[in-house]
């Protein structure tokens, strides 16, 4: 039961909006760096959600490089030490003024900057679920259930003028459940991931689009 119970997931709805102001085209041998919101308390943007876009952009028939978030950190130190680091896509174009912050990103060898903005929350849950042990056996009863709202955002900078080339946003939400009947039957809706996935492929289009325009895109998946 377990087993099946691990192949059943929740309904997940979801939404990408994108807004492009520059003509973008990425080469084989040009890379990109995402950095995640680091605010260094718990609003900061999981590590697992940029990992996860990484390993969808670097992955298929047609993968993008990528310069880990770390080594493009160790090349311009000292500028993203926790006390100088921007901590929003705004303070970037701050950043890049910085003396000899172009002379490292050019020896960084990267293209483009992804900032990752966002995180997952419960915004309802309820239900009454409990699991109990006794010397005749045990089991769990109920149902519980929690709402998710996975909101994410990444600002898109082309490194070779230093300038914004778009923003493109992800929002998905789903409703998990674990009901009991003698067994925890979890059914996980996942919203997170599905906002990777859709932002990912978004930002694999961006990127090698060459179309100008001036508005927003948005579409239900």
């Amino acid at each position: 039961m377990l087993m099946m119970a691990a192949l059943v997931s929740g309904c997940v709805s979801s939404r990408i909006e994108q807004s492009r102001t520059a003509t973008t085209g990425i080469e084989t041998d040009e890379a990109i760096v995402l950095l995640g919101r680091a605010s260094y308390n718990d609003r900061q943007t999981e590590e697992s959600f940029t990992d996860c876009i990484a390993d969808t952009l670097s992955a298929g028939d047609d993968p993008i490089r990528l310069i880990p978030q770390d080594e493009f950190k160790d090349e311009l130190y000292p500028w993203f030490e926790p006390r100088t680091a921007p901590t929003s896509a705004d303070e970037l174009s701050t950043l890049f003024d910085q003396p000899g912050v172009r002379d490292r990103i050019e020896e960084a060898q990267v293209r483009y900057l992804a900032w990752i903005d966002g995180d997952t929350i419960i915004i309802d849950q309820g239900g009454s679920f409990s699991c109990t042990i006794s010397s005749f056996g045990g089991g769990c009863f109920g149902m519980s259930y929690w709402e998710e709202d996975a909101s994410y955002e990444a600002s898109i900078w082309d490194l070779h003028n230093l300038t914004a080339a778009g923003e493109i946003s992800a929002d998905a939400n789903g409703t998990s459940y674990l009901a009991g009947l003698i067994l925890p039957i979890p059914i996980m809706a996942r919203p997170g991931n599905a906002a990777c996935k859709a932002l990912a492929s978004q930002l694999r289009e961006f990127l090698v689009g060459d179309v100008v325009t001036t508005g927003d895109g948005a579409g239900e998946i």
